[in-house]
């Protein structure tokens, strides 16, 4: 198949800015990598980094802890996913908390590793800790500092279904409209589970005068535990037919995966047949859910095999 692992000195690193591959014309798949809270986990992540890169996808993202707190090892992941692992890297940023000399100095990192990418988030402060006011209210501070640094393709975080601290979501759309004018090239939306949800959004925020490319973020949820309180922190609203997937199967693993990605399968089939051009998953470092999204879909976004 298309996406059997290579060796790593196999590997070539082949980066383009995110902006030039949703812009190309090819359907994108993408997933998401998040980095360890502590070092001793690192080769574990970096391990899972591999097998995810060995699937050829279009990119790879690698986030960034709140206030900042995996910042190195964020730096570290994505340098092994763009230079490792020959697969074009998007770091996260976060800036809430978070100095203008600091954000400089990660920047400065990035640029040095050779990545060309960022997510620029406003971000939350770390559990326990004591709120710092910082040089940044807002993501889109953040994203107008990283397109004056020079030298990166910037994107921003949107939410079909509102963010949950925005009292409304035409208050959301025109903050979208700031960012986009602080020079972010591409949105990637938090997971929705309701197509119709996007196609909404996407229609309002064309008509508000926003033209930035979205990436539509997906979900396959394999483990019913995790899933309302996931849903409960990002304002993400669960359709009935989907709630009915998790009370029947989330009390037994596989079939929850199972059934997690056939749900996660059947948007993405309905996103690429509906013009949707670019997919990013939130695969929660797990090569197996990647590796099954990849094998669902890849004869329709011509992946040859």
């Amino acid at each position: 198949m298309w996406y059997r692992v290579k060796c790593n000195h196999e590997r070539q690193t082949n980066s383009m800015k995110i902006s030039e591959i949703i812009s190309s014309g090819v359907p994108s798949l993408s997933f998401e990598i998040f980095p360890p809270k502590v070092d001793t986990a690192l080769a574990d992540v970096k391990e899972a980094a591999r097998k995810i890169a060995a699937l050829s996808p279009s990119f790879m993202s690698v986030t960034y802890g709140a206030g900042g707190t995996t910042a190195g090892l964020t730096l570290e992941v994505a340098d092994a996913v763009e230079n490792g692992f020959g697969v074009t890297a998007l770091a996260h940023m976060t800036c809430l908390s978070s100095d203008k000399s600091v954000i400089k100095e990660h920047l400065s990192a990035l640029r040095e590793k050779g990545i060309e990418n960022v997510l620029a988030l406003r971000g939350d402060v770390p559990a326990g800790a004591e709120p710092h006011r910082g040089d940044y209210a807002h993501a889109s501070d953040l994203a107008r500092d990283i397109v004056s640094f020079g030298g990166f393709c910037v994107g921003g975080a949107c939410y079909p279904e509102g963010h949950p601290e925005s009292p409304s979501q035409k208050e959301d759309v025109e903050n979208l409209k700031i960012k986009a004018e602080a020079g972010c090239e591409f949105f990637t939306t938090q997971m929705f589970f309701d197509n119709n949800i996007l196609y909404n959004f996407l229609y309002k925020i064309r008509e508000a005068g926003i033209k930035v490319p979205v990436i539509a973020g997906i979900m396959p949820v394999t483990n019913g535990s995790q899933i309302k309180r996931i849903c409960a922190l990002s304002g993400t609203a669960l359709p009935q037919r989907f709630k009915q997937i998790v009370d029947r199967y989330s009390s037994d693993p596989r079939a929850m995966a199972q059934a997690g990605i056939a749900y996660a399968t059947e948007q993405i089939v309905d996103l690429y047949a509906n013009g949707i051009g670019a997919v990013h998953v939130y695969s929660m470092n797990k090569p197996e859910v990647a590796e099954a999204i990849v094998r669902n879909v890849g004869a329709i976004i011509g992946r040859p095999e």
